[in-house]
């Protein structure tokens, strides 16, 4: 680790799961961090998500071992499999899995604009997106 630059570390861990174990050890410790204080911290702050939700982070460990992180909103294509009440996509995306309705775009539309790389575009752009991904997952969506 370069000792005048920032690490950036990736994570998705469930909502109130996290612990020392692979694959959040293993990534914070290589980077010198106690893994225990981010699992602790981390628990504590998507304690009000359902267990077990996938939450990305993105923690920026600072040369002297301290850090920080954020989090993200859950990925869309999981709330909508949520929505649409299957566990998985249609493996070619051509077959239809699923169903929602357009109230459910626009509130994982609103789930969604609250991430910091979503908040200065529109509901409306942010929605497209999301149908986009439902196409892609065989997920339909009605009116």
């Amino acid at each position: 680790m370069s000792k005048s630059a920032n690490s950036l570390v990736k994570l998705i861990v469930g909502a109130g799961q996290a612990s020392p174990q692979p694959p959040v050890g293993p990534a914070l410790g290589s980077k010198g961090v106690k893994a225990i204080d981010f699992c602790k911290d981390f628990n504590a702050r998507t304690a009000h998500y359902l267990p077990g939700t996938p939450i990305p982070a993105i923690v920026t460990v600072k040369p002297d071992r301290t850090f920080t992180y954020k989090l993200k909103s859950p990925p869309t294509a999981w709330l909508l499999m949520q929505a649409a009440g299957v566990d998985k996509g249609a493996p070619d995306g051509k077959a239809t899995v699923g169903t929602v309705s357009l109230k459910h775009i626009y509130e994982i539309a609103k789930i969604k604009k609250m991430d910091d790389n979503h908040k200065d575009r529109d509901l409306e752009g942010i929605a497209k997106c999301i149908l986009g991904s439902a196409k892609s997952c065989g997920i339909e969506v009605k009116p």
